[in-house]
């Protein structure tokens, strides 16, 4: 019998991405965002978790890719990493889908610079690929300052 995993997916500029479900704490509609001054670029805000303070990633950003248009509502996708809760603000919220351990492949050559080493690969599903996020890499706060410094 073949190993099969279950990712929770989201959408980033129609793109579909997943997380390993296991890795997953929740699922929240917006909330309520504190800006922090000098923080990384990518760090959106803080946001208040049923008393715990969770830092917002805009997981666009991160990855690299065009800012959301106006007025489109980011959802929360809080996972749990070395660091702690953090919020990844996704576009919109997939299903939950198993997948066979056959369908993984490494990722696309096109991926390129630091958004290829957040990717650990991809999963052919039916009608399109599964990019598979790195939870770590992505949630990595001293790479996102870093990056601000640099930049």
């Amino acid at each position: 019998m073949e190993h099969t995993s279950q990712f929770c997916t989201f959408y980033l500029d129609k793109l579909l991405f997943g997380v390993e479900l296991k890795g997953v704490q929740e699922v929240i509609r917006s909330l309520e965002m504190t800006k922090v001054p000098l923080a990384p670029e990518v760090v959106s805000g803080l946001i208040n978790l049923r008393g715990q303070i969770v830092t917002a990633v805009d997981l666009r950003r991160r990855l690299e890719l065009e800012p959301a248009p106006p007025g489109v509502r980011a959802v929360n996708v809080v996972v749990r990493s070395e660091d702690g809760a953090v919020s990844l603000l996704v576009d919109e919220i997939g299903d939950v889908v198993e997948v066979e351990e056959s369908s993984f492949e490494t990722p696309p050559e096109t991926l390129r610079g630091s958004v290829r080493s957040m990717i650990l690969g991809v999963h052919k599903l039916d009608d399109r690929l599964m990019h598979v996020l790195d939870i770590e890499k992505a949630c990595r706060m001293t790479e996102m300052a870093e990056a601000a410094s640099v930049g």
